[in-house]
């Protein structure tokens, strides 16, 4: 399949029928320095024009455009002494991760070099960068005009546009990817053609057009939309969601339960909430008349921190993805990458995403906040229930939320009170209101007659410095948190 795809675009390269800013063509000039600063020119040429790749090709008739053959062997060709490959890695700034293939085409030997464009900085070889020109491959700071084009159209790596399956049919792609569940979810009607379909997935970076009309599959479509995340590399599948969930308070417990989701995020984000739900201990709850059993976690809390945990994490990081762990007395839920924003700042600080679109068309599909990062509600929903505070913490280069089950505040240990009035000022803060000592004795259930236990803990959080009093001189107008 791979020897096919570099047939196939070898001759849509060639259908372009001349040379372009991204594309080159040679006979069996193989001059190291030329190449590297066609290297240079081709990577920032092709940022310039939009593409991803940027091409080198021997064994071609520049005029013609047709195959002609080539002699040249990237891997026996010496560059100062060197290997032509280690030398050129060695000169080109930043690092770039380019490919050589030799090709036996129908026409004749062909060696491809794949040039990934310029993402963060432009490409220099030996310092200089370079641009291309019609045929020429002037300094780049020669023409400060696209210097300029060319700083502004670099980007960062995108996790969710890289590739993570090249070269598929149409209908492996309708295979792979649960696209009906897209509709769906997007709330968009189901085109009744493939061409529509393919249409919106491609409109929605969910794939891209390969050579020899096939496609790719990028990560956002997979991880989203996969029918079955194992079908695709492990570097992608262990990406998938585990849940753990134990028959005591630690891991030495036996596992009451444990899947490994194969689906893809959206397509299985509800079963999954329903599926926690069903198996969470249930908490009986007293209404005025009625007694209700109500899940031992709120299920806004357990919804939105979830969303957050696959949102948030550092898709770069391989062999691990998010994990969720129930215990007897609480949920831990984890996720690859440290936090974006101070732990103690995620309740009112704007959310950080490494994952925009990852983000974007989640929020789009309803399954977290559209804006801010839903953890007020979470907290909200936890003072609801009177629970103990969660916990925001990073974990060994992870980031984790644990949700504790029921405790009085009696039951509460010194540092959950202090977190709690620090989450409730900020709470009302962000509700334009002050904490006093009548809300923080409402959040913890605390009668009031028996005030003077939610004075001591707001006394502690003061001299932890979470939170300050509003106005010095009117010390009853209540409490903000220190940064406020």
């Amino acid at each position: 399949m791979s020897h096919q795809r570099d047939i196939d675009l070898i001759n849509e390269l060639l259908a372009q029928d001349a040379e372009t800013d991204w594309l080159e063509f040679k006979r069996d000039n193989v001059e190291p320095d030329t190449i590297g600063v066609r290297c240079s020119a081709l990577a920032n040429g092709a940022r310039m024009a939009g593409k991803d790749m940027a091409y080198m090709l021997w064994g071609i008739d520049d005029a013609s455009a047709s195959v002609v053959g080539t002699r040249f062997n990237p891997e026996n060709q010496k560059a100062h002494g060197q290997e032509l490959a280690f030398w050129l890695a060695q000169q080109l700034q930043p690092s770039v991760a380019f490919q050589f293939k030799r090709v036996d085409h129908p026409a004749g030997n062909v060696v491809i070099l794949e040039i990934p464009a310029a993402t963060s900085a432009p490409v220099a070889f030996k310092n200089i960068p370079y641009i291309r020109i019609g045929s020429a491959t002037p300094k780049l700071t020669d023409y400060p005009e696209r210097y300029q084009q060319l700083i502004e159209k670099l980007r960062p790596y995108t996790w969710e546009h890289a590739i993570a399956r090249q070269y598929v049919s149409g209908d492996e792609v309708l295979d792979l990817i649960d696209y009906s569940s897209y509709f769906k979810l997007t709330k968009q009607p189901l085109p009744d053609n493939r061409k529509g379909i393919f249409e919106r997935l491609e409109a929605e970076r969910l794939i891209t057009r390969d050579v020899g009309e096939r496609w790719n599959i990028t990560n956002l479509g997979a991880i989203l939309f996969a029918s079955d995340l194992s079908k695709f590399e492990s570097a992608l599948s262990r990406k998938s969601v585990r849940f753990m969930a134990y028959a005591g308070k630690n891991r030495a417990a036996t596992v009451s339960h444990r899947v490994d989701g194969k689906k893809g995020y959206a397509v299985g984000f509800e079963g999954l909430i329903e599926f926690i739900n069903n198996i969470l201990p249930k908490n009986e709850h007293i209404d005025v008349a009625l007694r209700t059993e109500e899940p031992l976690f709120p299920t806004l809390a357990v919804r939105e921190l979830i969303a957050n945990a696959l949102i948030h994490q550092d898709m770069t990081i391989t062999g691990t993805g998010p994990q969720i762990e129930v215990f007897a007395d609480r949920m831990e839920i984890t996720n690859p990458g440290k936090p974006l924003v101070p732990a103690d700042r995620m309740i009112d600080l704007p959310p950080r995403s490494r994952n925009e679109a990852l983000a974007a068309l989640m929020r789009r599909m309803g399954m977290c906040e559209e804006q801010g990062s839903g953890l007020d509600k979470v907290i909200t929903s936890v003072e609801l229930f009177q629970l103990p505070p969660p916990l925001f913490r990073e974990e060994g280069g992870a980031t984790q939320v644990v949700l504790y089950g029921p405790r009085t505040f009696a039951q509460m240990t010194p540092d959950e009170r202090i977190r709690a009035c620090y989450h409730h000022a900020v709470l009302r803060f962000l509700s334009g209101e002050k904490m006093k000592n009548a809300t923080l004795c409402e959040r913890f259930g605390i009668d009031r007659k028996n005030a003077a236990q939610a004075s001591t803990v707001i006394k502690k959080t003061l001299e932890a410095g979470l939170v300050r009093i509003a106005d010095q001189e009117h010390p009853r107008a209540g409490y903000m948190p220190w940064w406020a």
